[in-house]
């Protein structure tokens, strides 16, 4: 018997977190995950976008050896852009 879709679906979205996940264990030290932990309380997206960026590296083999936590600020600095800064001046 075959399964309803739902369930196949499902359980392929549980595998591919697990596989990326186990992806990012290798590829970040654990200082370098718990920064994102961090980050992903703050600011979810931009965690998820190091995220993709980390297991797209560690896919195509361009990752030598594991991130670590000050490579992740980097990262952070860079994809968070120029902040805007806001003055306020009293009269």
């Amino acid at each position: 018997m075959s399964e309803p879709p739902q369930e196949s679906a499902g359980r392929e979205a549980t595998e591919r977190k697990a596989m990326r996940e186990g992806v990012l264990r290798m590829a970040l030290t654990s200082e370098a995950r718990q920064r994102l932990a961090n980050v992903r309380m703050v600011k979810p997206e931009l965690a998820t976008s190091i995220e993709d960026y980390v297991v797209q590296l560690a896919s195509s083999g361009r990752l030598k050896r594991a991130l670590d936590d000050e490579q992740v600020k980097q990262m952070l600095v860079a994809l968070q852009g120029k902040k805007r800064e806001i003055n306020i001046r009293r009269a």
